[in-house]
């Protein structure tokens, strides 16, 4: 026999329900008696009790109760699949739901995105979702950076929702040594919204289950190979048919959070699972900002943190910090304000010196000290200024022109709408400075992300580690709105060598693809995160809206061999590192040395720019020979003949 079911409108149940108890007190886990007018008496048991942060004291459960007023909000939940309760508006969060509590800053877009396409349909009552014959979003993953808050906005969002209490899983946790177990533990994890689900059908409470490292149980089925147990294709398959299988439940919602979500198993991603996929990337000023404020919250009350400490301009400053950076900038200024404090000759006795903890200031100076000490993981990674030791020297006009060009493509990659990619190949022989001007552009344009894939980062790396760590640096280029990669000395980065000649075709071919890829888009323009993380946003340092932004600088002293293996073509633009081969420029040179070291008078410089002429040389090696001539001529000064034969010893042809 089918059971009938009956409709109750939530707002007449609503108006009733708060006219017949007007002024009566309620306590939680009492029992009401309620007939709505249908010849039905309905048995009602009141679950919490809220009060208003006014006049009364706020609780739940057992100790909570208050007085009803014309001002009551009630909810209502039916415990019976044959009673439906209509309701238009149902208040999702709790009521005292706020992101800056709970130690959340600058999530507008993402939030937005989020409760549109995860909860916008559960403030519906479920006869309408019902009658509109759809069902709710299952899954929500976050991914992106480590650090930027994807676990702390997970466990967050589950305590401010009106749920059961959700379930926090760390990803490895699942697994087990005895076979089937992983497969159960997936099975337990979503036993209590079965139940619930046959109990209660479409008036079923969520259930809220948070996967952290979801890419350590999900990956890729059939990744593990013949070497593996089969065990992880096992628990996908396991959580798969639990999300959207033959009897799929509707009344739960699966958040997993990941770094890699390129090694998670694809069928995990399609509508119906895990659909609505929210990146939690690097905050942006406003986010940063804001995650500033809410980490230093404890010390402005408490008067710790000094007048002269500008949180704006720390947010400025801290470019492609991710929020659990920032969070190490602030306690390594506060270390700082304690070492300030301390008697390192004293530790016996206590140590303090002073005052004592009265003393404890943190001060601008402390912040600046931190600037110094903590370095974003998607920032400018190298020590630019080691590669261009002597400065940038203004030695010819040709010189000059290829800088300025350069400087203008920075630009355009910073603001142009058509160039999300911009690709640069540097040509000129040995010692002309092609690194160093690559170096110098790099920290004029001011990228909050420089990386430089060198040679000799990969020293002794065979194939597949090089190639891994090649497609590293990209990826992490795509993870900043704007970035800057320099590819240093290209050719040895193959493995070419002339005789035969021989090189790598998969590095080769993996440049190719690599170097021609545009970067991802993004669509969202104001950050998101936490206390311990925080996203992204478009529009930083004069970013054009609509996506992620990359410059590539690709540099060689083989353009003969990129030419034939096709890479010179991948690049957009070539432009040639010009030679010092004329008089002026080696006297320009000279003079520029004589400004940083008095080791050669005007008299031998003019005699040395005389005997050089018009012979071509890289302005690195003029630098190296005039060093080796200085060593040569201590304790005087640096005599022509002297930097002339040293030229010669660095193969210049004089």
């Amino acid at each position: 026999m089918t059971q009938q079911t009956m409709s109750v409108d939530g707002a007449v149940l609503t108006e009733w329900v708060r006219k017949i108890l007007d002024t009566h007190v309620l306590t939680a886990r009492q029992s009401v008696f309620l007939d709505p007018g249908q010849g039905v008496l309905l048995v009602g048991q009141v679950i919490s009790v809220t009060t208003s942060s006014g006049t009364g004291t706020s609780g739940s459960g057992t100790s909570g109760q208050g007085i009803v007023t014309g001002e009551t909000i009630f909810e209502f939940q039916s415990q019976s699949p044959s009673v439906v309760i209509r309701e238009m508006n149902r208040s999702l969060f709790k009521q005292e739901f706020n992101f800056e509590a709970l130690g959340i800053g600058g999530l507008d877009v993402q939030f937005a995105d989020i409760f549109r396409r995860a909860f916008a349909s559960r403030v519906y009552s479920p006869a309408l979702v019902q009658e509109l014959g759809i069902t709710h979003v299952r899954g929500l993953l976050l991914y992106g950076p480590p650090g930027t808050g994807k676990t702390l906005i997970a466990r967050q969002i589950g305590k401010a929702l009106k749920a059961k209490e959700p379930k926090i899983v760390n990803g490895p946790e699942v697994l087990n040594k005895f076979v089937g177990q992983s497969e159960e533990n997936i099975r337990n994890l979503f036993a209590e919204a079965e139940i619930d689900e046959k109990k209660f059908g479409i008036n079923s409470p969520l259930h809220i289950i948070i996967f952290d490292e979801l890419d350590a149980i999900c990956k890729q089925r059939g990744s593990t190979g013949a070497s593996g147990s089969g065990v992880n294709d096992s628990v996908v398959n396991q959580l798969l048919s639990k999300i959207d299988g033959v009897n799929s439940l509707n009344n739960i919602l699966l958040i997993g959070m990941t770094n890699r979500m390129d090694m998670l198993d694809e069928a995990l991603l399609r509508p119906g699972r895990l659909e609505v996929q929210i990146e939690i990337g690097l905050p942006d000023e406003f986010g940063r900002n804001q995650i500033l404020k809410i980490h230093t919250n404890d010390m402005r009350k408490s008067k710790r943190m000094a007048d002269d400490v500008d949180l704006k301009d720390l947010a400025k400053r801290t470019r492609n910090f991710s929020g659990a950076e920032l969070a190490g900038l602030i306690r390594s200024a506060v270390s700082y304000a304690f070492a300030r404090n301390v008697d390192p000759s004293n530790l016996g006795g206590g140590g303090k010196t002073g005052g004592g903890e009265a003393d404890v200031l943190i001060t601008k100076a402390d912040f600046e000290m931190a600037l110094k000490e903590v370095r974003p993981a998607f920032g400018a990674s190298e020590d630019l200024d080691r590669y261009s030791l002597n400065g940038i020297i203004p030695y010819s006009a040709e010189f000059l022109k290829l800088r300025q060009d350069l400087m203008v493509l920075t630009e355009q990659v910073k603001k142009s709408p058509s160039s999300p990619l911009v690709t640069v190949l540097l040509w000129g022989t040995q010692g002309s400075g092609k690194t160093s001007l690559a170096t110098h552009i790099a920290k004029q344009s001011n990228f909050p992300f420089v990386k430089i894939i060198s040679p000799n980062q990969f020293v002794g790396y065979n194939e597949g580690s090089k190639l891994m760590g090649i497609a590293k640096a990209f990826d992490d280029a795509y993870k900043s709105n704007l970035s800057l990669l320099i590819i240093d000395d290209i050719e040895r980065l193959l493995d070419f060598t002339p005789i035969g000649p021989r090189f790598s075709n998969n590095l080769l071919q993996a440049l190719l693809v690599l170097v021609k890829k545009i970067p991802p888009y993004q669509a969202t323009t104001a950050g998101t995160t936490s206390g311990s993380g925080a996203t992204s946003g478009s529009g930083e340092g004069g970013i054009t809206a609509g996506g992620r932004r990359l410059l590539i600088i690709g540099i060689t002293s083989e353009p003969q061999f990129l030419q034939d293996s096709k890479l010179a073509s991948a690049f957009q633009l070539a432009y040639k590192q010009p030679l010092i081969r004329e008089k002026a420029a080696v006297l320009e040179c000279l003079n520029y040395r004589r400004k940083l070291v008095a080791d050669i008078d005007q008299l031998e410089a003019n005699r040395i720019a005389d005997l050089v002429g018009t012979a071509k040389i890289g302005v690195k090696k003029l630098f190296m020979a005039l060093e080796m001539a200085s060593e040569m001529s201590k304790p005087q000064t640096i005599k022509a003949d002297t930097a002339v034969q040293c030229l010669r010893d660095f193969g210049v042809n004089i």
